[in-house]
């Protein structure tokens, strides 16, 4: 059966000669890029491991340079080291892309989403205002392995809790959602095992969190939310902004305030604010929604 099922593939009906039936590595590489620029990044690498054409296909330049934002070129000569991705195919950009690149003294880091090539951007506490930090009595800097940035802003106790944060960045066009990655209480690991310490958790449930955006081109969005679900982190949403002139610089300015002074609040841990395309800002919100987060 095998001697069969051999030679049919390689005689024609009249068993002579090899077979005309055409197969996929004989279609021309050019015709395949030209598929293959409308697949996801993590389709085209898969593809590209079925036989030499496609791997040959998927190292298009036109098909990675497709993938890449607008302004990569802006993020290039910012974030990384513009001389280090010279003369590099751009699948090889992208990739290095892909990866989180620290700038303004490492307090934010840029990178790109590897599924959808989407811009995403983050800001470390230490990149935030936040009121009363160099104060040891309300706040401390720990570190954790929890955090991208490798430590974060924990409140023992305040009666005004305020923190504002303000960045100016050269977005592709198209929707962001930003957050604030948040963690009621202060976990470490004892004997190997994650702990969570709760005992200076209060005030949260009193009255909610107020969170605010504003761009430098007039957008605005506001919400309030109590913070709750101790021992886990959770990102809140503070609102949603739209880019439509992607060659121009645009400051966001945030801040998630309490400032109700009849009662104090703290045991909370203040990560980082995160920027991500709509799409991604759509499923966090969905898990927020189904682990029971407000």
């Amino acid at each position: 059966m095998g001697a069969n099922l051999s030679c049919a593939t390689l005689c024609d009906a009249n068993g002579e000669g090899p077979s005309s039936k055409p197969r996929l590595g004989d279609i021309p590489e050019s015709c395949l890029a030209l598929v293959l620029m409308h697949l996801d990044p993590p389709d085209i690498c898969k593809l590209a491991r079925l036989n030499r054409a496609f791997r040959g296909a998927s190292s298009a330049d036109f098909i990675w340079e497709s993938k890449l934002p607008s302004n990569y070129k802006f993020i290039c000569e910012k974030v990384l080291d513009e001389k280090s991705v010279v003369g590099l195919e751009k699948k090889d950009v992208y990739a290095r892309m892909c990866r989180p690149y620290p700038f303004d003294g490492g307090a934010k880091e840029v990178w790109l989403d590897k599924n959808t090539g989407g811009l995403c951007f983050s800001i470390s506490s230490k990149g935030l205002a936040i009121t009363g930090i160099d104060d040891r009595r309300y706040w401390n800097q720990i570190s954790t392995e929890e955090s991208r940035f490798h430590t974060v802003a924990y409140l023992q106790q305040i009666w005004w809790f305020e923190i504002d944060g303000e960045f100016e960045f050269e977005f592709p066009k198209g929707m962001y959602s930003l957050f604030f990655r948040l963690h009621l209480g202060r976990s470490s690991k004892r004997m190997g095992r994650r702990v969570c310490n709760s005992e200076h958790i209060h005030g949260w449930d009193i009255k909610p969190v107020r969170f605010q955006l504003t761009t430098s081109d007039g957008q605005r969005a506001t919400s309030k939310c109590f913070l709750d679900n101790p021992g886990n982190w959770v990102y809140y949403h503070v609102g949603d902004f739209v880019v439509d002139r992607p060659c121009e610089l645009m400051k966001i300015k945030f801040s998630m305030t309490q400032i109700d002074c009849t009662h104090t609040k703290g045991g909370l841990c203040v990560d980082a604010a995160f920027v991500y395309p709509s799409t991604i800002g759509t499923e966090i919100c969905k898990l927020n929604k189904l682990a029971g987060h407000h």
